[in-house]
């Protein structure tokens, strides 16, 4: 029976005995690596050149060609005669809307005018900019690794033991 008891008051005694001990150590840096990053920059720009675009001074209206049809078609039929009569009406029918067409067009003074067009564009631009450096330290066989904004000549670092 004193062994039952015996037994579970080791155990309770070997973990109220358990300890952890904390402290501080550095380690000596044996090598400072830079480390670079590629940035890219883009910078916009304006291509620019000058166009000439014509303007009419008038809308296009159907008018002319409608009336050179139309006239064109009275002609044709006083032209012909007999089973050509019709033939004769048509064809002037076409010939008038296509000579109203080109006279309605050749009346309005097309205009041009500058107009100043601009396109916008990049310019890429890569360069290596330093971000940091790489500090190696060796610990007891550990390697130990810490990154910073400059070299270091120590790495400060934190050690727990527990027992």
């Amino acid at each position: 029976m004193k062994k039952i008891l015996l037994i579970p008051c080791l155990l309770l005694g070997s973990i109220l005995s358990a300890e952890s001990m904390h402290y501080n150590d550095t380690v000596n840096v044996i090598s400072s690596e830079p480390i670079y990053k590629t940035i890219t920059t883009r910078t916009p720009y304006q291509e620019c050149w000058d166009e000439e675009v014509s303007q009419n001074g008038s809308s296009e209206s159907p008018l002319g060609a409608l009336i050179g049809g139309v006239a064109g078609g009275i002609l044709g039929n006083q032209v012909g005669g007999g089973s050509g009569k019709t033939a004769a009406t048509v064809g002037g029918a076409i010939v008038g809307t296509l000579v109203g067409k080109n006279l309605s067009e050749r009346g309005t003074n097309p205009s041009t005018t500058m107009q100043r067009r601009c396109v916008t564009k990049y310019q890429e631009q890569s360069a290596e900019k330093l971000v940091g450096y790489k500090n190696i330290g060796n610990y007891k066989g550990k390697t130990i690794t810490k990154y910073s904004d400059r070299p270091l000549d120590t790495i400060n670092i934190s050690i727990s033991v527990n027992y």
